[in-house]
């Protein structure tokens, strides 16, 4: 039997109601665009998986952290109905942006990715200085705890997306604006940028996990700052990485919320039993942000010129 050749396989991780939905989370734009009518398979060694297959192009949902992401990204590529052997992986979605210096709506073409559960963390009430960060570097974790994409592909991505025109709502800049003081970097208007992910299982949020993600990703000497908080770079990158993909893993994520607290919000606020519906795919989250669907239209805008690229053989 002849193998369904896939040129792009594009892999967000989560949609509201899967990617045929109305709702446009990490898929539903590819969908529209590259896979209406397309042909489903169920993945075998997953959790139902589907790969939507449509005109050399393939869109799976991977689903949400780490181990989920690793073993659906290794079951798609081992499906040997599939020939991936010139395939480029677009892994999407959406992220947390490091405050101070990235905005609600950005988007980044991501160079690597560290593993923020790898280490040691500690209880801040157990620290001698309260104000530390409350990771600790252990050297046995450097081979597995980073891996950084092939440099020429991210050199030759960015110099193709780095001007694609972004958006953003007045909403979002108002919330920017009264949660950081009117600082500068805040009231910029999105755009594309080069970063570091850093991925974790927990979704963390709080200035002391900023402090913790920046100091990993200068411990690790990564190419290129702390720019967003996620929770399956890494595992994406080193299941590419065991399939002999690597130098052709994409990683674009745009940034839907912030990675500190904001506008008094608390844990408690956020996600405590009280906290209702709020959450950052809605609009009436306790941050005050409409920023999702903008952020992940203009994912979508850099994300899609690769992806034409690649389709009309110009790549």
């Amino acid at each position: 039997m002849e193998k369904i050749k896939v040129r792009v396989l594009i892999l967000p991780i989560f949609e509201v109601g899967g990617p045929e939905s109305g709702f446009h989370g990490e898929a539903q734009y590819f969908y529209e665009a590259y896979l209406k009518g397309a042909e489903v398979f169920e993945i075998p060694g997953t959790d139902g998986v589907k790969l939507y297959y449509r005109d050399d192009v393939a869109l799976c949902l991977l689903g949400m952290g780490k181990i989920s992401a690793a073993l659906n990204t290794a079951a798609i590529l081992s499906d040997r109905r599939f020939d991936f052997s010139e395939a480029y992986i677009i892994s999407t979605g959406c992220a947390g942006s490091a405050a101070e210096t990235s905005v609600m709506g950005d988007v980044f073409v991501i160079s690597a990715a560290v593993d923020y559960d790898l280490g040691h963390h500690a209880d801040s009430s157990e620290l001698a200085d309260p104000d530390a960060a409350t990771w600790f570097h252990d050297a046995m974790f450097d081979k597995i705890a980073v891996i950084r994409m092939d440099p020429r592909l991210t050199d030759r991505v960015y110099a193709l997306v780095k001007d694609v025109p972004l958006s953003t709502t007045e909403r979002t800049r108002g919330c920017m604006k009264e949660a950081f003081g009117g600082a500068d970097w805040a009231l910029r208007d999105p755009r594309v940028l080069r970063g570091t992910a850093v991925t974790g299982d927990n979704y963390w949020k709080g200035a002391r996990g900023h402090r913790n993600a920046l100091l990993m990703v200068k411990t690790y000497g990564c190419p290129d700052p702390y720019a967003v908080s996620e929770m399956e770079d890494v595992a994406v990158a080193r299941a590419a990485e065991r399939m002999g993909m690597l130098d052709r893993l994409i990683i674009i994520r745009d940034s839907v919320n912030m990675d500190v607290f904001m506008l008094n919000t608390t844990p408690e606020s956020l996600w405590g039993a009280g906290a209702g519906a709020a959450n950052l795919m809605t609009e009436n989250n306790d941050e005050a942000a409409d920023i999702f669907e903008t952020a992940m239209r203009n994912n979508f805008a850099v994300s899609s010129v690769i992806i034409n690229r690649i389709l009309d053989g110009r790549f």
